[in-house]
């Protein structure tokens, strides 16, 4: 885990060290263990070190290998030990390092390199020999990779900000990401950032670049929501079985390293799964951690009752941190300064707050991000189970989305409304497109594959990469993701929404943690606002650069300041928190 940057220069010009040595030191908390930089000719690779696999100085990047590829990653390849004993009898190896491994890779298997590779990354490859620089990001997107057009150039980096730092960037608001964000929650999907001038690498993408600037995309990995014929005659049971021995090696996978690894504990079902299997694994003395706030507007702040539970079933080393909203209204701003993108969900926070604990202990953390999406554990995924695979789109959007394309019309101001519905036509192209049985299949593979990436995802990396921590998410192992895309969606929705692991929870975890109502990373301040908040959304919203800018209607914005926790979107979000939340980030980042 680390940060990687680069620049590319076209057309015989020479790229820029110092550009990319000014995206690095944006980014010295993703890697503060470390810097390392290379350049030949039109190319310029950098890296921040987090060491997590191979502490010396041999597992340093950029790596360079012999026949004129060098490369900078970002992230962790799983199944490095199984993949050098396989590229042992052709090479020789001078680390222990999975990056090593990712270039003996290349070497043997060339671009099909990336099949062989069980992890996330981002990798930036350069191929003296063919001319060629790969931009690879893992299969779910779990690690980030940005990058940017300028004139004669293109620069990556592992964040936004970074690639802000370098300068020359077009840092104006997009008016289609911001109809995006105002349509599903903050979510903007690649390829498009809040920002015209960045853009994303889209999750199992394969971007080639070529000297004259040039360059082209290859969807590597795309699985199919249908049910296989080999599955047939599977029971319920058969199900639970598979995804627990799936699981099982999802967390087996990610327990890889060369320093200790923990547990974010919320005490809610998919993070007690994981303690479960690790306990099952022999992992005994593991370190645990949960966060909990004040309550407010009737919502209780913490879980602890079950983290607790759970962490004295299985004989966790578990930390609490509580934070009242005098400690928590300072942070907001640190956190909007480690967020790539505006992010509203209320548990940014309340994510950044906890990493930043947690590595007064520990480098490497598995959590339960990914499991609601991946097993259908949702609110708004629930009426999708009983509808007709052509309505998928009317009942996501009657669910899902926060502000309709003709709600928008009274909430920005006319230059920054799209003519236009440019959110739904993304969602119907998604939804409609072939590969997905029912409308739930469409609607997770949706949530999976375009949403996912650019919510829970990119806020888990955010948040711990801001202190260095390494968050592994064993939901989203590419694996169980293929088998669960294959399970019937009934399987999936029982329950009230991930039947098949409820089932699972009953044999492995005290019932109370599983049979309860579905919990949340609760941060009450954000959802009821109370000051100091709403202090700090007013001043947000009339700041001279928002007034300036002008995106939202000076009418509405009074209106919900007149009732700061009148408005909710359909999932039970503050929309006042989601407007002035932009505003916020684009302050604080001083950009659009």
């Amino acid at each position: 885990m680390c940060g990687i940057a680069g620049e590319i220069a076209f057309n015989g010009r020479t790229a820029s060290q110092e550009a990319v040595l000014e995206m690095m030191g944006e980014m010295t908390s993703r890697g503060p263990d470390g810097r390392g930089t290379w350049h030949a000719g039109w190319v310029a690779l950098g890296h921040q070190r987090l060491s997590i696999i191979d502490l010396s100085s041999a597992g340093a990047q950029p790596m360079l290998e012999e026949g004129g590829l060098a490369v900078t990653f970002n992230g962790c390849i799983y199944n490095y030990k199984e993949l050098r004993r396989e590229l042992e009898p052709d090479f020789t190896f001078r680390s222990t390092s999975d990056t090593e491994v990712i270039l003996k890779a290349y070497r043997k298997w060339g671009d099909d390199f990336v099949h062989h590779l069980v992890g996330m990354f981002a990798i930036a490859l350069f191929d003296a020999r063919r001319g060629e620089v790969l931009l690879v990001r893992d299969r779910l997107g779990i690690k980030p990779l940005y990058v940017a057009e300028i004139p004669g150039r293109l620069r990556f980096a592992s964040s936004l900000p970074a690639l802000v730092a370098s300068g020359g960037i077009d840092t104006s608001v997009d008016e289609v990401a911001l109809h995006h964000y105002l349509s599903w929650h903050s979510i903007v999907p690649a390829p498009r950032t809040i920002l015209r001038g960045i853009r994303k690498v889209p999750a199992a993408t394969i971007r080639t670049v070529s000297p004259d600037g040039s360059w082209h995309d290859r969807e590597y990995w795309k699985p199919s929501y249908t049910r296989r014929a080999e599955h047939a005659g599977w029971s319920a049971l058969d199900w639970q079985d598979a995804v627990r021995e799936a699981l099982r090696t999802a967390v087996r996978r990610r327990m890889v390293a060369d320093v200790p690894v923990g547990v974010l504990l919320s005490g809610g079902l998919d993070s007690s799964l994981l303690v479960a299997l690790l306990a099952e694994e022999g992992q005994h003395g593991l370190s645990t951690f949960s966060i909990g706030f004040d309550g407010a507007g009737g919502d209780s702040g913490n879980e602890f009752e079950y983290s607790d539970l759970v962490a004295r079933e299985f004989g966790t080393r578990h930390e609490r941190l509580h934070v009242s909203t005098a400690e928590f209204a300072p942070s907001i701003g640190d956190a909007v300064g480690a967020m790539s993108e505006p992010m509203s969900s209320h548990d940014v926070t309340a994510f950044h707050l906890l990493s930043r604990t947690v590595t007064e202990h520990l480098k490497v953390v598995q959590c339960g991000q990914g499991a609601d999406e991946v097993f259908g554990g949702y609110g708004y995924h629930q009426p999708l189970a009983g509808a007709e695979r052509s309505q998928a789109l009317p009942t996501f959007t009657s669910s899902f989305v926060d502000h309709s394309h003709d709600e928008l019309v009274g909430i920005l101001e006319p230059e920054w409304f799209t003519g236009s519905d440019v959110s739904s036509r993304v969602l119907s192209s998604h939804l409609d497109a072939p590969g997905a049985d029912t409308a739930l299949d469409a609607v997770l593979r949706l949530d999976t594959h375009l949403l996912m990436v650019d919510d829970p995802v990119k806020r888990l990396d955010n948040m711990s990469m801001a202190w260095g921590l390494e968050a592994r998410v064993p939901f989203l192992d590419h694996e169980l993701v293929e088998l669960a895309a294959s399970c019937p969606p009934e399987l999936k929705a029982s329950q009230g929404g991930k039947g098949i692991l409820k089932d699972l929870g009953r044999q492995m975890l005290p019932t109370a943690v599983v049979d309860r109502p579905k919990g949340y990373f609760p941060v009450p301040a954000l959802r009821h606002l109370e000051e100091p908040f709403i202090s700090m959304v007013s001043d947000a919203l009339h700041a001279p650069e928002a007034k300036q800018r002008g995106i939202f209607r000076a009418d509405y914005i009074a209106s919900l300041l007149a009732d700061p926790n009148m408005q909710r979107t359909a999932v039970n979000s503050n929309v006042l928190w989601q407007f002035a939340l932009l505003e916020m980030w684009l302050q604080r980042h001083g950009v659009g």
